[in-house]
């Protein structure tokens, strides 16, 4: 049988070398690979091809949403499980929007994890129960809001955090260190922001995200 080829990708060395001694000593996985942070996750991902990826989400340089979103857009094929401790709404929509097949967090059981592992491998999903639950209750308030106001775009989670940061005074740079991503996804995002919410400057953007009870000062 052949074995699932792994990359894992965290900024903690303690975290990286645990999963990695964990997975390698499993008689279906082979760890192919580590990376530190998005851009290595790229990289890695371009050059060896694992089947699966282990992907954290708060890393410097890019983050993982964002390396998933670009290693999506060479390869709609790749596979990536979020392995992380974050567990707001923010987090999970936008890692499922950027491309994950599976959401664990870091309590998760090994045997979680290697189903996980598996079930992303055949194709499939797997979310952590009580990340599952979240997903299906916010799917039922957005489709809510949908019925209720149809014309209505909502930003992603990613976005709000940046409109949050644009309210609070902070400018392009502040936002990228902040949220451990480049400028120029900083203005990437700005300029999502500014379509969805049809304006054309930033304290238009943060009067409308006001209004709308998007974010609050």
């Amino acid at each position: 049988m052949d074995r699932i080829r792994i990359l894992v990708v965290d900024d903690h060395t303690v975290v990286r070398d645990g999963l990695s001694t964990m997975l390698g000593r499993h008689e279906e996985f082979t760890v192919v690979g580590e990376a530190t942070d998005g851009l290595e996750a790229i990289d890695g991902i371009r050059r060896l091809r694992p089947d699966v990826t282990l992907m954290d989400l708060r890393m410097p340089n890019v983050d993982g949403v964002e390396a998933m979103r670009r290693v999506r857009a060479e390869d709609p094929d790749a596979k990536f499980i979020v392995l992380t401790t974050f567990d707001t709404d923010e987090y999970i929509f936008d890692a499922i929007e950027a491309g994950a097949k599976g959401y664990l967090l870091k309590d998760a059981s090994r045997e979680d994890l290697f189903q996980a592992i598996r079930a992303v491998h055949r194709g499939e999903s797997l979310i952590q129960p009580g990340v599952a639950s979240r997903v299906l209750d916010r799917l039922v308030e957005l489709s809510r809001q949908s019925a209720g106001s149809p014309s209505r775009e909502i930003l992603s989670g990613r976005e709000v955090e940046v409109i949050q940061l644009m309210a609070n005074g902070e400018a392009n740079k502040g936002i990228a260190a902040s949220l451990s991503i480049s400028e120029s996804t900083v203005k990437t995002h700005i300029a999502n922001i500014f379509s969805k919410l049809d304006v054309k400057h930033r304290t238009e953007a943060v009067t409308q995200a006001l209004q709308r009870g998007i974010i609050k000062l």
